[in-house]
């Protein structure tokens, strides 16, 4: 059962790593539809704090989620097995570009399809904050939060770490002198 698992692991982020052009951020929407949706192995409240938790981690994001994924799934090996099956299909694929790209660079149909590319992963990206959005931002104080970080970020020109501390701090400092029973489920379908 364990092997059973750990293979789909590999396989299920092998696949997301494989036909994710744009980095980490336009890999989230595939991550949480392949853990949440269709495997059901976390639930839409884990993913929020999964890739809350992996932005703050050094390293890529799609990374860092599919170690927290893998280990919360199946321990240790799943970490291992996840991750493994996230960079190996960037490894490959980039080992061949490098013995292609001298040969192919200056091609124009090369261009164009990279021209193509770029909309979509931004599309995928604008999905991921919707979708984390809904999940994430569902009260007053998450809602200032929010807005007050993308002023900061915006318009302020704030570093994202002091930027994701301050939120963090501010969070714990609203749940101190404002205690609330948490709401048990706010995953949004």
């Amino acid at each position: 059962m364990k092997g059973k698992i750990l293979l789909q692991l590999f396989c299920t982020f092998f696949k997301i790593g494989s036909f994710t052009f744009g980095g980490g951020y336009a890999m989230l929407p595939l991550i949480e539809r392949e853990v949440v949706d269709n495997r059901r192995w976390i639930s839409q409240q884990d993913i929020v704090d999964i890739l809350a938790l992996a932005q703050t981690a050094p390293g890529a994001i799609a990374v860092n989620s599919s170690i927290f994924i893998g280990k919360k799934v199946a321990g240790v090996w799943g970490a291992l097995f996840a991750v493994t099956g996230m960079v190996l299909p960037s490894f490959i694929i980039i080992s061949i570009i490098a013995v292609y790209l001298h040969k192919y660079g200056d091609n124009v149909m090369v261009a164009k399809a990279l021209k193509g590319i770029r909309p979509a992963v931004v599309t995928l990206i604008i999905l991921a904050v919707l979708r984390m959005g809904k999940s994430a931002v569902y009260d007053k104080i998450t809602i200032i939060i929010a807005l007050a970080a993308f002023i900061l970020l915006i318009f302020g020109g704030i570093s994202p770490i002091l930027v994701i501390i301050s939120g963090g701090m501010v969070g714990v400092v609203h749940t101190l002198l404002w205690p609330r029973k948490e709401v048990k489920n706010r995953d949004v379908d």
